[in-house]
């Protein structure tokens, strides 16, 4: 059961993903929160600084990870937190990612950036559930090729039988692979439309050309799932600052079908 008060949590190890992005893999001090579902976040409380909601990433050894970008003082505080610093946090909150999906279908992961964060459990899921899916398709988008993130697991997630296709926006001498937006890569998908179940996550704008397109290649727009960020403070549907149209995102999503989630994305948050 979630609640306001923040369960003690310590940073076990902290991994540098990019420049401005670290992922720390927490061990709870207190009595472990409850596990957290794919696509679900918790509320990261950095003492004397601030809380902010960051998703599970994955679990580790000891427990939780969230991977986290530099954009302000709390995620600062809280990425230059080293081991055996001490942070609160809360949860698990919202609505993960629909999995797992039908037997049969073919799952299809399209992250952008940072998006790949909250999406990492549901890839993790596909590996442990392979045989669950005809295919697995996983596209990956960011800015430069220093701007992927783990890099280092994409061979191990084809090795399981997982399609995993990159691309950047601005390559380097270095970069010998796909240049270009994340839809340029659905051309490799080899997807059954009707029976696929989409998982998207990054910037908003990318968002809603990614969910079109699937849209436009047949998916069916109650399949297409979407990971929304809005100002989540109190994580329980009880302050309202995440409100989006009819629905409060921590509470009915983050995660929500892009038949209920497209009409919304036009609306600028305030």
């Amino acid at each position: 059961m979630t609640t306001m008060t923040a369960a003690r949590y310590r940073v076990a190890e902290r991994r540098r993903e990019t420049g401005d992005t670290v992922t720390l893999a927490l061990e709870p001090v207190d009595a472990p929160l409850p596990v957290f579902r794919p696509g679900q976040f918790a509320m990261l409380y950095a003492f004397g600084v601030g809380e902010v909601p960051i998703s599970v990433s994955g679990y580790g050894t000891a427990g939780p990870l969230h991977t986290i970008r530099a954009v302000g003082a709390t995620t600062g505080a809280l990425c230059g937190a080293g081991p055996g610093a001490m942070l609160g946090v809360r949860g698990p909150f919202g609505r993960g990612w629909e999995l797992p999906a039908p037997a049969g279908s073919d799952l299809v992961v399209v992250a952008g950036g940072l998006g790949l964060a909250p999406l990492r459990p549901a890839v993790l899921h596909a590996m442990a559930d392979r045989d669950r899916y005809r295919r697995v398709a996983v596209l990956i988008g960011a800015r430069t090729p220093d701007d992927l993130l783990y890099p280092g697991e994409y061979e191990g997630w084809r090795a399981a039988g997982l399609d995993v296709y990159t691309t950047v926006d601005r390559a380097t001498t270095e970069w010998g692979g796909h240049v270009g937006v994340v839809t340029a890569l659905y051309d490799r998908l080899g997807h059954r439309p009707a029976a696929t179940v989409a998982c998207v996550c990054g910037p908003e704008i990318m968002m809603r050309f990614a969910a079109r397109g699937l849209v436009g290649l047949g998916v069916p727009a109650g399949q297409v799932w979407l990971s929304l960020e809005r100002n989540m403070q109190c994580g329980l549907g009880h302050c309202g600052h995440c409100q989006l149209g009819p629905l409060l995102v921590c509470r009915d999503g983050p995660v929500v079908a892009y038949d209920r989630a497209g009409p919304l994305m036009t609306v600028k948050e305030l």
